[in-house]
């Protein structure tokens, strides 16, 4: 692995809307010899599809249920709807673009978190770094789902499957986007956010629904060792950063 990878995570919803200024950011970070991965979701995409074809979606504790159906939405929408997306588009900003996914190599090892509350919800255990290595000429585009040891995959929640991945590599930089422009009180911005506050946010119900496990997400990437974490909607701006 190239020494300084960056992880940046977007939503399923933020690709179709990704700006000049990202697209100028990961020129930047290229041109500082930086390794980008970028971990996209599709949570969105995959609830409008399973309603389309009637099926239900069903979240428990903000994780998402996922039978043997919906994981195949999953699959169907992440690897074939939302990855090509997102690697069309960089592509035509001028980005070499590598898709990958856990299939490839034994990439992401997973293992279900709970099978009998949430099904095939997992979260990312093992990492193999020599299939994952990007050169800095080139963005790897990679998908939140992983194998466990028998071979079953396993949805993960995009945030936490980017911090786990930038633990794993020892990645400098983790960059959660969101679709705000941080953590928000009152209508303002919080731009350093550590434990404490958090748990007091947390307590006032501030920070709540998608923000929570971004938040646990983020938390977890820096005590592991990530050398800094933000939350943000746009990567030039720093957003909140974790400490």
């Amino acid at each position: 692995m190239k020494s300084h990878p960056v992880i940046i995570k977007i939503g399923g919803n933020t690709i179709p809307n990704l700006d000049q200024e990202f697209y100028t950011f990961l020129h930047q970070l290229q041109m500082q010899n930086r390794s980008i991965i970028i971990i996209h979701g599709g949570g969105p995409m995959i609830s409008s599809l399973s309603e389309q074809l009637h099926l239900p979606v069903v979240k428990k504790n903000g994780i998402r249920v996922t039978d043997a159906t919906t994981l195949a939405i999953a699959k169907m929408v992440l690897l074939g709807q939302a990855q090509p997306l997102l690697a069309q588009q960089l592509s035509a900003h001028g980005f070499k673009v590598v898709c990958k996914n856990a299939a490839m190599n034994h990439l992401l090892t997973g293992q279900a978190i709970d099978q009998a509350t949430y099904g095939s919800v997992g979260t990312i255990t093992k990492v193999n770094q020599a299939a994952l290595q990007t050169p800095a000429n080139q963005i790897t585009v990679l998908a939140p789902l992983a194998l466990d040891d028998q071979g079953n995959w396993l949805n993960v929640n995009a945030d936490e499957a980017a911090a786990t991945i930038a633990t794993l590599i020892h990645a400098e930089k983790l960059y959660l986007m969101t679709d705000v422009a941080g953590v928000l009180y009152e209508g303002h911005l919080i731009s350093q956010l550590n434990h404490h506050l958090a748990d007091q946010l947390a307590s006032s119900h501030v920070i709540r629904s998608g923000m929570v496990p971004k938040i646990k997400a983020a938390f977890k990437a820096k005590t592991a060792g990530v050398n800094q974490v933000f939350i943000t909607n746009q990567l030039c701006h720093p957003g909140t950063a974790i400490n």
